[in-house]
C-alpha cells in the first residue's frame, strides 16, 4: 500500500504541476466563484482519471493526436473572454469587483473551469493508463490519492494567490491575463494534432 500511495502521490504531482499556476489565474478573477473553481478542478481531474480508467480497463491506447484537440476548450474560453473584455469595455471594468460576471452562474463556471482542466491534463491519459493497466486493481487507491491532492493543490493555489508578496499584482492582471493564458494553453495543446491534418509520411 505505501509503494501504492508513493506512486500515485508522484504520478500525480509530476503531471499536474503547472494546474497550479493556472488554479492561481482562476483564484485571483474576482468574477469567479472560488467554489466553481474547486469543483472545476474535482470535475476536471475526475473526468481525465474516468478516462483513464476506462482505456486501461478496455487495453487501449489513446491516440496523442485526439487528445491533443481537448485543446480547443481552453481556446475557445480564451477567445470568449478576450472578446467580452472588448466588447463591454469601461462597462466590463467597472464589474471587476463582482464574483461573477454578468450572465454567468456557478455551474458554467464550473464547466468552464472542469475543460480547461481536463484539456491542460489531457496528455495526462497517455501517462495514467499503463500505471493503472499494469496493475488495475490498485486504482481505487490511487483515484484516493488523486482526489486528496487535488484539494491539496486548489488549497496551495488559493493560499499563492493571496499571498501579500503576489496577491496584489495577481488580482490586477488577472482580467488581462487570463484570457491569454486560455489562449495560449490551448494553441500549445492543439499543436500535437497537426498529425490529424498533416499525416506522417512513409
Amino acid at each position: 500500500m505505501l509503494e501504492t500511495l508513493t506512486i500515485g502521490a508522484a504520478l500525480f504531482a509530476s503531471t499536474n504541476i503547472d494546474d497550479i499556476f493556472l488554479l492561481m489565474a482562476f483564484f485571483s478573477d474576482p468574477r469567479l466563484d472560488r467554489r466553481a473553481v474547486v469543483a472545476g478542478q474535482y470535475v476536471g481531474i475526475g473526468a481525465l482519471v474516468a478516462a483513464s480508467v476506462l482505456a486501461a480497463a478496455c487495453a487501449v491506447a489513446v491516440p496523442g493526436h485526439w487528445i491533443a484537440l481537448l485543446g480547443l476548450a481552453p481556446l475557445a474560453i480564451g477567445l470568449h473572454r478576450l472578446w467580452s473584455s472588448w466588447r463591454g469595455g469601461e462597462a466590463a471594468n467597472a464589474d471587476d469587483d463582482t464574483p461573477r460576471p454578468a450572465g454567468s452562474g456557478f455551474l458554467p463556471q464550473v464547466c468552464s473551469v472542469a475543460g480547461v482542466t481536463a484539456a491542460n491534463g489531457g496528455d495526462n491519459i497517455g501517462v495514467y493508463v499503463p500505471v493503472f493497466a499494469q496493475d488495475f486493481g490498485a486504482v481505487p487507491l490511487l483515484c484516493a490519492v488523486f482526489a486528496a491532492l487535488t484539494g491539496v493543490w486548489c488549497v496551495a493555489g488559493h493560499l499563492l494567490v493571496n499571498h501579500r508578496l503576489v496577491a496584489s499584482s495577481m488580482r490586477r492582471l488577472s482580467g488581462l491575463l487570463l484570457p491569454y493564458v486560455l489562449i495560449g494553453l490551448g494553441l500549445w495543446i492543439l499543436r500535437d494534432a497537426i498529425g490529424l491534418v498533416m499525416p506522417a509520411s512513409g
